[in-house]
């Protein structure tokens, strides 16, 4: 199994905090409620570049990058990609 497969396919365990959620909000000024919703269909967009490194997986998408644990499956954060 390859780990992006492992990854999406434990789409359903994702979570994150309320401070995550808050941050992911402010980070990527979105406007929804559903960050967590949000951060699972750009994970599994065809486009996403999933990459592990270490304890977390990396999901570059759409100008985005989403740092989600890999044990927890909790969403750490999500910014702009720079450059």
């Amino acid at each position: 199994m390859s780990i992006s497969n492992t990854l999406l396919e434990n789409l359903d365990q994702l979570h994150t905090t309320q401070l995550g959620a808050a941050r992911i909000k402010r980070n990527l000024s979105l406007d929804t409620e559903d960050t967590v919703g949000w951060c699972k269909e750009k994970i599994s967009a065809a486009n996403a570049v999933i990459t592990r490194t270490g304890k977390n997986w990396y999901v570059r998408v759409e100008n985005c990058v989403i740092t989600v644990n890999a044990y927890s499956y909790t969403i750490i954060t999500a910014h702009r990609e720079r450059g």
